[in-house]
């Protein structure tokens, strides 16, 4: 019987072909990518467990995943491995180190950030397509951010909750939603120890409405405390969509 090692990664990838993070019989997934990888290294069925599931389209900067490995090797040889398998594959490990077995990925994550890109312009994206969401209309960073403050704290946030989230409870605690311009570049930061399905996305989207003059700070409010999908101005699309990084 083969003793297993568990390895904590690092991991960054593109998600615009993928559907999503998690395992799918008819379709291409991260998580799918990753086992086939591992597969090849180690001649066994690997099973990754991530600090999050992203949807299709979204990318990851920073995710963080775990897996046991049946062999009693090296962390960074798992990682030059894994990478060596992954050739050709958007999907790469940044880091690899050895934990035990009481780590999880998952349930062992105190914090979690995403961060949405908006590219604030007129022409056509070339470099970015697929990358980030593109707005033509210039839009007002600083009422964006003064109406993010509203879904701050400890909320109901079933207006920003996809109808397929499979949550217990509507309530999350927001810790930070921040919006900042650079130049064409706007920036949607936010944390939290766990979020709902399409939350991110849901919130962006209202943002936009406010910063395009369409809502303001009240009608997020309003929406906010509706509690009800129908409520929701619009559902930013995943191109922008990163996850950055986890918290243990």
């Amino acid at each position: 019987m083969n003793e297993y090692n568990r390895y904590k990664l690092t991991i960054e990838y593109d998600g615009s072909n993928y559907h999503g993070w998690q395992l799918q019989e008819s379709a291409p997934s991260i998580q799918g990518e990753l086992e086939k990888a591992a597969y090849k290294f180690c001649q066994s069925e690997c099973r990754f467990h991530a600090a999050g599931r992203t949807d299709a389209g979204v990318h990851a900067k920073g995710m963080v995943a775990h897996v046991d490995i049946p062999r009693d090797i090296d962390a960074y040889k798992v990682m030059d491995a894994l990478n060596f398998y992954l050739k050709g594959i958007p999907i790469s490990i940044l880091n690899s180190e050895r934990v035990d077995d009481e780590f999880h990925a998952r349930f062992s994550a105190k914090k979690r950030y995403y961060r949405y890109h908006i590219i604030n312009r007129r022409a056509k994206l070339s470099l970015m397509r697929g990358q980030a969401w593109q707005i033509k209309e210039t839009l007002d960073v600083d009422a964006m951010n003064e109406a993010a403050q509203v879904l701050v704290g400890k909320h109901d946030f079933t207006t920003f909750r996809s109808v397929h989230c499979q949550a217990k409870s509507p309530l999350k605690t927001l810790e930070k939603l921040t919006v900042n311009r650079d130049g064409e570049n706007i920036y949607i930061d936010t944390s939290a120890i766990s979020y709902l399905h399409h939350q991110v996305r849901s919130m962006v989207g209202c943002l936009y409405y406010v910063g395009r003059g369409k809502w303001t700070k009240d009608d997020l409010r309003n929406a906010l405390q509706a509690k009800n999908r129908a409520a929701l101005g619009y559902n930013a699309p995943p191109d922008g969509l990163y996850f950055i990084r986890v918290d243990y």
